[in-house]
C-alpha cells in the first residue's frame, strides 16, 4: 500500500446528504435500436493501439464475404450492441450514497474489493484483507462498476459500428464518451486520488489506478468510430486533452509513481494504460519509453518454464497469471507501433511472454483447471483466456494454439469476441503475423 499520501481524518468518506448540492445531471437520451445494417463498406484501417488494425480489417472483410467461422461472433456482437444501446449512460456523478473526501461528485471513488470489516473490532475498522474474496460493498453505488460498464459498452458499440456501419451504435458510444469525459455536468476529474480506498485507513492508494484499465478499450473504441458523423473533431480534441491531463497525473502523482514501481500485474497494467494513453495523445516518445522498460518486467515476472511466481502467490493464481499476461500482451501489441518487439523477447534468465502463454494454455479448458499448479478459488472464465491465445497466435504467425482451441466448447469458442479481433485462419491457410516486423527486439 502507498503510504506517502495521508490526510488523516480528511479522507473519511462522505455521505451524500452532507455534500454540497450539485446541478442536475445531463439528460441521458436513449437511442432506439434499429435492426443491424449490412456489413460496413471498406474503410481505412482504424487508429487503434492494443488491437491490430489489419486483423480488424481482415475480419470485417471475411464477415462481409459470409465467412461461417466468424458469423457466430458477429451475431453475438450485434446482440450485445443492441443491449448496450438500451443501457443507461453512466457517469461518476451518479453516486447517491457516498462521496469522496472532497465532496466533489466528479472525483472518482471506489473501495478496494478484497478488504472486509475486522471481526475483532467493534466497528470493524480498519478493514482487513481477504485476497480473492470480493466484498459486495465495493460494487454498490461506487465508480468501479461504472467505469467497467462505460468501457465495456463503448467498446461493444464502437466495434459493432465498425463491423456494421450502423450509425446508431456510434451515436450511443459518442453519448457515453461525452457523459464520462466531456460534459461539464457529469465528466470525471482526471485523477484517481480516491480509487480503491480502504475503510479505516486514511491513505490514498496507488493500487486503485488499475480500475481505469478500461481506458485502454476506450481509446481503441474512439479509433473504431473514425468516419462516424456522431464523433466530431471537437470531441476528439477535447478527449485528447482530457487524457493528456490524466496521463500527466499518472506520471507525476505519488499514486502513479507507486503503481509504476509495482512488480506484479499492477505495474504491468500501469504500463499498458500509460502507453495506450501516450499513443492516443501523440506522445510517441513516452510510449516507446514505457514499452521499452517492459523487457525488465518480463525478466522478473516470468520464469524459464513460463510460470509467474508473484501471481502464483495469489488465491486466484490462474486468474492473475492470465490477467498479467493480458496486460503484457497488450503492451506487446503497442510495441509494434513504436519499434519494440516484445513478442520475441526472451530475458537473460529465460522467461518470455510466449512461455507465459504456453504455461497457461493447457488450463484454458475449465475441465483441466483443477490440475493448475497453484491455488484458484473459483473457475476462471473461458473468455478471459481465449483472447490471450488468439492474440498470441496472431502475433506469432502460426496456428500454435489451434489444437487447444479445438478441444474447448465450440459454441463458446466461435461466439467469443476474440474471434473478430484476432480471427482464426481460414481452413487450409496458416495465419501469419501481418505487419509484425520490428527494427530491434529491445
Amino acid at each position: 500500500m502507498m503510504r506517502n499520501r495521508s490526510a488523516a481524518g480528511s479522507l473519511a468518506l462522505l455521505p451524500l446528504g452532507v455534500a454540497l448540492a450539485f446541478g442536475t445531471a445531463c439528460a441521458q437520451s436513449r437511442a432506439t435500436a434499429p435492426a443491424a445494417s449490412a456489413v460496413a463498406p471498406a474503410l481505412a484501417a482504424p487508429r487503434v493501439f492494443a488491437l491490430r488494425p489489419e486483423a480488424l480489417r481482415g475480419a470485417r472483410a471475411r464477415v462481409g464475404a459470409g465467412d461461417p467461422l466468424l458469423q457466430p461472433a458477429y451475431d453475438k456482437l450485434v446482440r450485445d450492441a443492441e443491449k448496450a444501446l438500451r443501457a443507461p449512460l453512466v457517469a461518476v456523478t451518479d453516486k447517491h450514497t457516498l462521496l469522496p473526501p472532497t465532496g466533489d461528485k466528479h472525483d472518482y471513488l471506489s473501495l478496494s474489493p478484497y478488504w472486509w470489516p475486522d471481526p475483532s473490532k467493534p466497528d470493524g475498522l480498519p478493514y482487513i484483507r481477504r485476497d480473492g474474496e470480493t466484498n459486495p460493498e465495493s460494487k454498490r453505488d461506487l465508480d468501479q462498476p461504472r467505469v467497467a460498464a462505460m468501457g465495456g459498452n463503448v467498446q461493444t458499440l464502437a466495434l459493432a459500428y465498425y463491423f456494421t456501419g450502423n450509425e446508431a451504435y456510434a451515436r450511443r458510444a459518442a453519448e457515453q464518451l461525452r457523459a464520462w469525459f466531456l460534459d461539464p455536468r457529469t465528466r470525471m476529474n482526471p485523477h484517481l486520488r480516491f480509487a480503491q480506498l480502504v475503510r479505516g485507513n486514511p491513505d490514498e492508494r496507488g493500487s486503485g489506478i488499475i480500475d481505469t484499465r478500461w481506458f485502454i478499450e476506450t481509446v481503441d473504441a474512439v479509433g473504431l468510430l473514425q468516419g462516424s458523423r456522431s464523433w466530431r473533431a471537437q470531441d476528439q480534441r477535447a478527449l485528447q486533452q482530457w487524457f493528456a491531463a490524466y496521463l500527466t497525473w499518472l506520471r507525476d502523482s505519488p499514486n502513479g509513481k507507486h503503481e509504476y514501481a509495482a512488480r506484479n500485474n499492477h505495474g504491468s497494467w500501469y504500463a499498458a494504460q500509460t502507453a495506450a494513453l501516450a499513443l492516443f495523445t501523440g506522445d510517441t516518445a513516452y510510449a516507446r519509453q514505457i514499452v521499452g522498460e517492459v523487457p525488465a518486467r518480463i525478466g522478473w515476472q516470468i520464469t524459464p518454464d513460463g510460470s509467474q511466481p508473484i501471481e502464483l502467490e495469489r488465491t486466484r493464481s490462474l486468474h492473475y497469471s492470465g490477467f498479467n499476461v493480458e496486460a503484457l500482451s497488450r503492451l506487446a501489441e503497442m510495441g509494434r507501433q513504436v519499434g519494440v518487439d516484445l513478442w520475441s523477447y526472451q530475458a537473460p534468465q529465460g522467461g518470455s511472454l510466449r512461455r507465459a502463454v504456453d504455461h497457461i494454455a493447457p488450463y484454458v479448458d475449465p475441465q483441466k483447471q483443477k490440475t493448475w499448479p497453484g491455488q484458484q478459488l473459483d473457475e476462471e472464465s473461458l473468455d478471459n483466456l481465449l483472447v490471450i491465445l488468439r492474440r498470441t497466435q496472431t502475433a506469432l504467425g502460426n496456428d500454435v494454439y489451434a489444437a487447444t482451441l479445438r478441444q474447448l466448447p465450440q459454441e463458446e469458442v466461435l461466439e467469443d469476441r476474440s474471434q473478430l479481433l484476432y480471427p482464426d485462419p481460414l481452413p487450409g491457410k496458416r495465419s501469419r503475423a501481418a505487419g509484425s516486423t520490428h527494427p530491434s527486439p529491445l
